[in-house]
């Protein structure tokens, strides 16, 4: 029987209660029923389990691939959705997979080495360049995903709860004003939108071969090519530097490498930031982290 380690049993407890407590203790017969129908011989799970299980496991070939399970199979379905799409862009391949299951079979990114590796922080962004453009290259789509204003929906939720006009929250109003002038800004004036991944940062940029690299899961989102800069740009914040200095050095870069308009950039962080405050407060966690991001990316434009 395959093992299930208990830290990941916990946590679909804590975030699912009884159905994810349910779902765990169905893993094991159901890595086994896919073991059968894709020929896979299952291995190890990964150690740093968090939202999805996770199993190294090998083909008939016995070419290594990742097995993936997820409780919450619409997303799954979504991410093999967007991995087909940028299929020959840089992104893991999709072997196989069973939407009513809820699993997927990847390609194992080898040797699978992080970006977040990679210490020299402008080594590191000029390597997300080359993945961003290669991801970026074609603006087809092809894919129903949500739209970059359904991503932002937290913030009209937040809004909603508050009641009538003037009514006060926990955040503050001028920077949920402001992100919300931003985000209809610049949906209002995206000249092209994209397929973005959406979530993508130096964990989910993976070394593959000597030379190149691959994107693992993407969230799936329509909207500006700028917001897909924003996820890396809020991790390793001070590597190499102040907060302030690393983020001017990296948006230095993307706009050098990508093209990209400075200011956009900005405003996404802006926009980002208040968005991570209303998730927080969603999830009854602190929102100080996201109104300071906002703050941070408003200096910057300033």
């Amino acid at each position: 029987m395959t093992l299930i380690p208990a830290p990941f049993i916990a946590r679909m407890s804590r975030l699912h209660g009884e159905r994810g407590e349910s779902w765990t203790a169905g893993l094991p017969e159901l890595i086994e029923r896919c073991a059968g129908r894709f020929g896979l011989t299952a291995e190890a799970p990964y150690a740093d389990l968090s939202w999805n299980y996770l199993l190294r496991a090998s083909r008939l070939d016995g070419s290594p691939v990742v097995l993936k399970c997820s409780f919450l199979k619409e997303e799954l379905t979504r991410e093999i959705e967007v991995l087909r799409a940028y299929a020959g862009r840089g992104a893991v391949e999709v072997i196989d997979a069973d939407d009513d299951w809820g699993v997927a079979v990847l390609q194992l990114a080898d040797p699978g080495t992080p970006l977040s590796e990679i210490e020299d922080d402008a080594l590191a962004a000029e390597i997300f360049c080359e993945v961003f453009r290669r991801l970026h290259e074609t603006s087809d789509i092809g894919i129903g995903v949500p739209s970059i204003k359904e991503h932002f929906a937290a913030i009209e939720r937040y809004r909603e709860r508050l009641g009538g006009a003037g009514e006060q929250g926990p955040l503050p109003d001028n920077w949920v004003e402001n992100a919300e002038e931003c985000l209809a800004y610049l949906i209002a004036t995206t000249e092209r939108a994209v397929l973005l991944h959406g979530d993508l940062h130096h964990f989910n940029i993976l070394r593959q071969g000597d030379e190149g690299w691959a994107v693992i899961d993407p969230k799936g989102i329509i909207g500006d090519i700028h917001f897909d800069t924003i996820q890396y740009l809020l991790n390793f914040e001070d590597r190499g530097g102040t907060r302030e200095q690393v983020l001017e050095r990296r948006i230095a870069i993307m706009s050098e490498r990508l093209g990209l308009d400075t200011r956009r950039i900005g405003m996404w962080g802006v926009a980002r930031g208040v968005l991570e405050a209303c998730w927080s407060i969603e999830e009854g966690e602190d929102w100080q982290n996201g109104i300071a991001i906002t703050e941070r990316f408003a200096k910057w434009i300033d």
